[in-house]
């Protein structure tokens, strides 16, 4: 019969320790920066790994500190649907930057000398985005695709779309899917009201949410169309869509979405956002010019 080594017994309760108090520490962190509308910060993104790590260094002491942080962000991340009502989106694009901020002072903690300081110094540094400092939030992008020969793409326009399947890999991460669309017509104050696949969290008891877009016309001219965005409850949570601007000569149509950035850090969300966006208007394009069913 094996004895329990005494030290490894003591080790294991420790680290566990560490672990349910670092995630219990997370969790009130959110709260706060939640009551303090502060969800969408760097702060948020940077400074509740940052915490966990701490917590995990001071109280369990690890022998590896950048194993037992990751260990523990995943821990928290399995939680962080069902408890905090969010969906499959919400965790696979904030994931690889809460494991890379736990890697990154992991390996301050194993390797440098005088880690446990840098852990103090960086996340406050990088998590004043958002609260102190804010950097350019308004972006556009662009994408251009060609119809085939004859195509009417004013008339397209000016119809209500009929939607195809997403084929884009990433707005197939349980982004919403447009179903149907309500309204025709080009002429300044023409509107479209379009439904969305409903919002589906994790959180326990959770119900489907409906979402929906209400755009206007705002500018009409000859090879080009404008819309406002005057209501949204599909993107509210990620990002402000504002305008959709449609561009057209011959079969070559030219779709411009235009958008605000809401999280921070914008090195990490900036990028994201722009190819989630990149990819809407692609669809959008492929849509209206009929290439999506090819």
């Amino acid at each position: 019969m094996v004895v329990p080594d005494p030290e490894r017994r003591r080790t294991a309760r420790r680290t566990l320790l560490g672990v349910v108090a670092a995630l219990f520490a997370a969790m009130l962190a959110y709260k706060v920066l939640e009551a303090g509308r502060l969800e969408q910060t760097a702060l948020f993104y940077v400074g509740i790994p940052a915490l966990i790590a701490l917590t995990v260094v001071a109280t369990a002491r690890p022998r590896s500190a950048l194993g037992t942080i990751m260990a523990t962000i995943t821990v928290g991340l399995a939680l962080a649907g069902p408890l905090l009502d969010e969906g499959v989106v919400c965790l696979v694009v904030a994931a690889p930057l809460f494991y890379l901020c736990g890697a990154i002072l992991g390996v301050f903690v194993d390797e440098v000398r005088g880690g446990l300081k840098v852990m103090l110094v960086v996340p406050l540094l990088l998590g004043l985005e958002g609260t102190a400092v804010s950097l350019p939030r308004a972006n556009e992008v662009t994408v251009t695709r060609t119809a085939p020969a004859g195509t009417d793409l004013e008339h397209a326009l000016a119809a209500a779309p009929d939607f195809a399947p997403v084929r884009s890999r990433f707005l197939r991460l349980r982004f919403p899917r447009p179903v149907r669309s309500e309204g025709t017509g080009l002429a300044p104050g023409a509107t479209r009201h379009i439904d969305f696949t409903p919002r589906t969290s994790l959180g326990l008891r959770s119900r489907p949410t409906p979402r929906s877009m209400d755009l206007t016309v705002v500018r009409y001219e000859p090879g080009l169309a404008v819309f406002a965005v005057t209501r949204d409850t599909t993107l509210a949570r990620w990002l402000d869509l504002t305008e959709a601007e449609f561009r057209w000569q011959g079969t070559r149509l030219s779709v411009t979405l235009r958008y605000r950035r809401t999280f921070d850090p914008a090195w990490y969300f900036g990028p994201v956002q722009r190819h989630g966006m990149r990819e809407a208007a692609a669809y959008l394009a492929e849509t209206f010019t009929g290439s999506a069913e090819a």
